[in-house]
């Protein structure tokens, strides 16, 4: 079944950390990144993360550049992208930053595994999605999208739904940040987690670009398997 062009972007430590044992936000990347992390934003039908994400940063995934927004707006679409929460349960506060800042359309996935009358309070905010029994079925979820309209999808994070999302190959390019910071801690997120791949079931990717910016390096891949 059709599902958009997938790609993660992320920034990351020297040692492949994206936040701290403690979930807290770090600061990773500098202006520099920031501006291209809007610009990816500005220029994809949607951007998704998963429900960890927005509990730990609460980050309302809008386009923060006036100039980027005017000219998404010029095109006759919202001036922000279609954002997207994949959140199983449907934990995520109804005051959440996503669900009140910015124009446009918002998606919360859930499972049919989500409380009733939490589902119906987030339906007053935002178009639900219900898919899979205990957890979100991915392959369904981007297949509606996909049907939707959204033919490009930025993801976001976190480490488990990156997981999740490369797990079914539904990523076809990850773009990888990696800060001169180095977080350690064994319960540090990565840029994916969850149980890991047998060695004879590890994807492999082929390298796009490598790019010194500021003071690290951005990478990008295209994985071979998607």
């Amino acid at each position: 079944m059709p599902t958009p062009f997938t790609y993660i972007n992320a920034a990351m430590s020297i040692d492949g950390k994206i936040s701290t044992r403690q979930r807290c936000q770090v600061r990773i990347s500098g202006d520099v990144d920031f501006e291209r992390m809007d610009e990816l934003r500005a220029s994809s039908d949607a951007v998704m993360v998963g429900i960890g994400t927005v509990l730990a940063d609460d980050p309302s995934l809008t386009v923060k550049s006036d100039e980027k927004r005017a000219k998404r707006l010029a095109k006759g679409l919202d001036e922000n992208p279609v954002r997207i929460v994949v959140d199983s349960k449907a934990r995520i506060p109804t005051d959440a930053d996503i669900l009140r800042k910015g124009a446009g359309k918002i998606i919360i996935a859930v499972s049919e595994s989500a409380a009733f009358d939490r589902v119906e309070s987030l339906r007053k905010k935002a178009m639900v999605i219900m898919t899979g029994g205990d957890q979100v079925d991915l392959p369904e979820l981007l297949s509606v999208l996909d049907e939707m309209g959204i033919k490009s999808l930025m993801v976001e994070g976190g480490a488990g739904l990156n997981w999740g999302l490369v797990k079914n190959g539904l990523v076809e390019e990850i773009y990888s940040f990696i800060g001169n910071l180095i977080i350690g801690g064994s319960n540090a997120p990565t840029l994916i987690d969850g149980d890991g791949f047998d060695e004879a079931d590890m994807p492999t990717c082929s390298l796009i670009s490598a790019e010194k910016m500021e003071d690290g390096v951005l990478l990008k891949w295209k994985l071979k398997n998607s």
